[in-house]
């Protein structure tokens, strides 16, 4: 049984690389077959680089925190602390509008980021953190010992 893993980062582009190096070395540890990694991979990156995006978005510095476990399938869970409102609701840029020059990167990434996590991973939940502020982004894939 592996230990949860947790990181926590500067809500900075730069460190989502990192995140994702990490989610996948220990999706390989807990079990996670390798035909799932890139889709590991892919996923976690998304969803920090959503987290990021929002932090950027509304001035939060705190930093971004990705939890990783593997009690009954590895899990892995992004926590952002952008106000709920933003972080929780469908995106509503029109795809005409996803080709304005005008959107921020922040803002593309945000609008996109929710469409993309479900092509990634079947088992995705987003909901309010327990505190109030920020939202949970939860991945789950199975490992061989689920």
């Amino acid at each position: 049984m592996m230990a949860t893993v947790r990181l926590a980062f500067s809500p900075a582009p730069v460190h989502v690389r990192t995140a994702r190096l990490v989610g996948v070395a220990v999706a390989r540890r807990a079990g996670v077959a390798e035909e799932l990694l890139d889709e590991v991979r892919l996923a976690i990156g998304e969803a920090c680089a959503r987290a990021v995006a929002l932090h950027r978005q509304y001035g939060v510095f705190q930093p971004v925190q990705v939890v990783m476990s593997d009690e009954d399938s590895y899990t892995v869970r992004v926590i952002d602390r952008a106000p709920i409102e933003a972080g929780l609701g469908i995106p509503s840029i029109p795809p005409d509008e996803l080709a304005n020059e005008s959107l921020s990167d922040d803002e593309l990434t945000t609008g996109v980021g929710f469409a993309l996590l479900a092509g990634f991973v079947d088992d995705l939940q987003v909901r309010p953190v327990e505190e109030g502020v920020g939202t949970e982004v939860r991945m789950a894939w199975p490992t061989h010992a689920a």
